[in-house]
């Protein structure tokens, strides 16, 4: 079982809590500089390990694109056990890939080439507005709030950072947080 998600990192400096004077607030030193970094996303139930993809925007043919190397990494873990890469739509594992309600993620179109190019992938949904439910949710806000109150000169510094928490395993994630989401709290049970 996998859980798939999407994010998207500002060159903003985030500020989660600062202390100042009641009324006042508290300025931000530097440039307050636009860009930003997206990101998509999956996570493996199993065993936690992350596969993350930079992506300039996110649609349905962008989804598509990543689905593709997400399945043709999972074959070339598989193959690298001494199977062969034909057997894999055969004889490889059925993935259970838990997405959100996107759009993009249901597109008719994309939702037929993923039935008929990628047959070891099977995609459930989540049910709407429920994203405490998938627990790539608190690898986001785990790298979020590491990368809170940094101020980053360019995209490609932030770019560099993310891609050491994200895909080289540097980011510590605290699995039994409670997520708050517009006032729902659960605990994410993993």
């Amino acid at each position: 079982m996998c859980f798939w998600d999407e994010s998207g990192f500002s060159l903003r400096v985030i500020r989660r809590k600062s202390w100042g004077r009641k009324g006042k607030r508290k300025s931000v030193p530097g440039e307050r500089r636009c860009g930003r970094v997206n990101v998509m996303g999956a996570i493996r139930g199993l065993d936690r390990k992350r596969v993350c993809f930079f992506v300039k925007k996110g649609n349905a043919d962008i989804f598509y694109e990543q689905l593709q190397l997400l399945f043709e990494l999972i074959k070339q873990e598989w193959a690298s056990i001494g199977n062969h890469f034909e057997d894999f739509a055969k004889f490889g594992p059925k993935i259970i890939l838990v997405l959100d309600n996107a759009s993009f993620h249901k597109r008719k179109d994309v939702l037929a080439k993923i039935a008929e190019d990628f047959p070891n992938f099977i995609l459930e949904f989540l049910p709407a507005y429920s994203p405490d439910y998938n627990i790539i949710e608190l690898v986001w806000h785990s790298c979020k709030e590491y990368i809170a109150h940094r101020l980053f000169k360019s995209v490609d510094e932030l770019k560099s950072l993310l891609d050491k928490l994200l895909n080289q395993g540097e980011l510590v994630i605290k699995w039994h947080r409670k997520i708050k989401n517009k006032g729902n709290s659960q605990y994410v049970a993993v």
